[in-house]
């Protein structure tokens, strides 16, 4: 690897890392029934993430993925086991919201930096940072669970999806509304940056 490309990527982490104390602090908002009922209608479905591919060709290219992440991801989550379900899970999960499990993990990245357990000074727990008040609007009220990887994923894609849907697939004011910073951009730039680096060329 280049200096340049070391340097930029050092960057890329200094602004992720700088952003990563004020992730996670959505904002609690009046939903329509309807809304609010199919989000909990995916929130319990409790189904294991099991993808299901129309040809082999898909079921490759999802190993190749698979593979390559893992090796991206090894020096965070050390664990083998650990690393490939939460793989599993994340490109399951992000893939079921309709979302770029790319995008998803450079969210991860800024929000949690991978850690299963992490709180922020808001209150927003595990990998993607959930407030607990998403469990009492769209779960069943038991905060814990946001420490379980499927459950925290989950509600993470969902919620994810939901402001996308709101800004009208506006990516930047979605990662705002995510945050808790809509319109303004640190935040956006830093996912932005973060899903670069997880990006895989097929």
């Amino acid at each position: 690897m280049s200096r340049a490309a070391r340097s930029a990527l050092a960057a890329i982490a200094a602004l992720v890392f700088c952003c990563s104390a004020a992730a996670g602090n959505q904002q609690e908002e009046a939903l329509a029934d309807s809304v609010r009922l199919a989000l909990s209608n995916t929130i319990a479905d409790t189904r294991p993430p099991k993808p299901h591919f129309g040809t082999i060709q898909d079921r490759l290219q999802y190993l190749r993925w698979l593979g390559e992440m893992s090796e991206r991801l090894k020096k965070r989550l050390p664990d083998w086991q650990v690393r490939r379900e939460f793989l599993q899970t994340a490109w399951y999960e992000a893939t079921r919201a309709g979302l770029d499990p790319a995008l998803v993990l450079g969210l991860i990245q800024v929000e949690s930096a991978f850690r299963k357990y992490a709180i922020s000074s808001v209150g927003a727990q595990g990998y993607m940072q959930v407030m607990p008040f998403w469990t009492r609007v769209i779960g069943d009220g038991d905060r814990r669970k946001l420490f379980n990887m499927q459950t925290n994923l989950r509600y993470g894609c969902s919620i994810l999806r939901l402001y996308l849907d709101m800004e009208g697939g506006n990516l930047f004011l979605a990662l705002g509304r995510y945050n808790g910073s809509r319109g303004r951009p640190e935040y956006p730039h830093a996912v932005l940056a973060a899903w670069r680096l997880w990006e895989y060329s097929k």
